[in-house]
């Protein structure tokens, strides 16, 4: 075994305790939680080890670094998920490799997404990214990106009406701002709260994606399903140039 893939399993191996303990402490089972690999920055060779070491899901936050790592390893058995800020103009592009998109925020982008997806003749499971700390955006404090919650039932209702593809469910990132500033467990309580309302009136979109390398054990004990991990995986990022 290489150096680099000893580190990776061994950095996953700890990963893996964190949310078996996690789930253990919330009363859940370890299979109910998914754990996304966040690979961005790193290079392919390390999405082909983690997929050695048994990683199954795998996230890209830019296009312009996931769509030729998406390629290279198009012969791997991973699923794709895309978590960073989507411009309608890389639409076409994600739509291609990507199996999830986490962070759809407004109706245009739904509209884009529908049509890439038919043009690709794929479907996009899409979750709705929701700004838990909106009202603190909107009086000119930066934060997030996101859609506020009080715009989920319509964003979710397009989606789910929208040729090519799929509602899956909500994704937040703990706020950094506002009334959830420093506040990881309620604001997952929070996510909770929006995605029983949403189930009410689509039952089958039950995927909720919050918690990172910091704060998945809060993500875990609130209900999350799916936790998002990139540096306790792969180590301390380079700084992008």
């Amino acid at each position: 075994m290489t150096d680099r893939k000893a580190q990776l399993a061994a950095n996953l191996a700890q990963v893996e305790e964190r949310i078996s303990a996690a789930c253990a402490a919330a009363g859940r089972k370890r299979e109910e939680v998914t754990l996304v690999v966040v690979t961005k920055t790193y290079p392919a060779d390390d999405v082909r080890l983690l997929a050695e070491l048994g990683v199954r899901h795998v996230a890209e936050n830019r296009d312009q670094d996931a769509a030729p790592k998406a390629a290279e390893c198009a012969d791997l058995p991973l699923t794709w998920h895309f978590v960073g800020q989507l411009q309608t103009n890389k639409v076409r592009s994600v739509a291609s490799y990507a199996d999830l998109v986490h962070s759809v925020d407004r109706s245009r982008l739904v509209t884009a997404l529908s049509a890439a997806a038919v043009r690709a003749g794929r479907e996009l499971g899409c979750l709705v990214q929701v700004a838990l700390d909106a009202e603190a955006r909107a009086e000119g404090t930066a934060g997030r990106g996101g859609a506020a919650p009080d715009a989920v039932p319509d964003l979710a209702d397009a989606i789910a009406s929208a040729p090519g593809l799929r509602l899956a469910g909500l994704m937040t990132v703990a706020p950094l701002s506002g009334v959830y500033a420093g506040r990881q467990r309620a604001a997952f309580d929070r996510l909770m709260e929006i995605s029983s309302g949403l189930r009410v009136a689509h039952p089958t979109a039950n995927m909720v994606s919050a918690g990172m390398s910091a704060d998945l054990e809060e993500a875990v004990a609130a209900g999350a399903t799916h936790v998002r991990v990139g540096t306790a995986v792969l180590g301390v990022r380079p700084r992008l140039r």
